[in-house]
C-alpha cells in the first residue's frame, strides 16, 4: 500500500504541474497563438450570438442622423481612426500620441504647456502622455531656457526614428483617402473640416 500512495501522490503532484503549467500558457497566449501583449486582452473570436447580433437592426432608418454633421463627422472619425489603429499598430502609437511627436518634431524645444494647448489636450493628460512617451525613449523634457518654471520638449533619436516610419504610414493613409475621396475630395473635404475646426 506504501508504494500505491506513492505513485498515486506523485501523479496528483504531476497533474497538478501540468495543470499549473497550462494556465500560465493561456495567460501569456494569445487566441491565435501569439503572445499576448502586457495590460492588453486577446482579442476575442465573434460567436454566431454575437454575429445575430450584430447584424439586427442593420436595416433600421438612419436618414434622420445620416443627414446631420454630428453624426457623420462622429462616425468619420470612427473610421479613420480604426484605419489609423490598424496601420500603427506595429508602432504601438495612438493617434494622440503621434500628433504630440509630429507638433514636437517641428517645434523642438517648445514648452509642454503651449504643445498641450495647440492640441486641446488637457494639462494633468497631457503630462501623463509625456510620461509614457519618455520611458519609451521617445521624448525627453529639460528646464526651459526662457522659462526656468517651465519644461522644453524635444524628441530623441529612438522618437525622430520612429516619427519618421509613422509619417510614411500617415502619407499611405492620406493617400488611400484621396484615392476613396476621388480627385480634388481630400482637399475639399480638410478644407471644410478646417472651416468647422475654426483651424486657422
Amino acid at each position: 500500500m506504501g508504494a500505491e500512495d506513492d505513485l498515486t501522490q506523485a501523479r496528483k503532484t504531476q497533474a497538478q504541474r501540468t495543470q499549473a503549467q497550462r494556465a500560465q500558457a493561456q495567460k501569456t497566449t494569445s487566441a491565435n497563438g501569439a503572445p499576448a501583449r502586457r495590460g492588453r486582452k486577446p482579442a476575442r473570436a465573434v460567436e454566431p450570438d454575437d454575429a445575430d447580433e450584430m447584424a439586427e437592426g442593420s436595416d433600421l432608418d438612419l436618414t434622420g442622423l445620416t443627414s446631420v454633421v454630428g453624426y457623420t463627422l462622429r462616425r468619420a472619425q470612427m473610421a479613420v481612426f480604426e484605419d489609423f489603429s490598424a496601420r500603427f499598430a506595429t508602432l504601438d502609437l495612438t493617434p494622440a500620441q503621434y500628433s504630440v511627436l509630429l507638433v514636437i518634431a517641428d517645434n523642438p524645444g517648445r514648452k509642454q504647456s503651449e504643445i498641450a494647448r495647440v492640441l486641446g489636450i488637457q494639462r494633468t493628460n497631457f503630462v501623463v502622455m509625456l510620461d509614457q512617451l519618455e520611458k519609451r525613449g521617445l521624448a525627453e523634457r529639460t528646464r526651459s531656457a526662457t522659462d526656468a518654471r517651465s519644461h522644453a520638449v524635444f524628441l530623441t533619436k529612438a522618437g525622430t526614428a520612429l516619427l519618421n516610419k509613422a509619417r510614411k504610414l500617415q502619407s499611405a493613409q492620406e493617400e488611400d483617402f484621396a484615392n476613396l475621396l476621388g480627385p480634388g475630395g481630400r482637399d475639399t473635404l480638410v478644407s471644410l473640416l478646417r472651416k468647422v475646426a475654426r483651424i486657422d
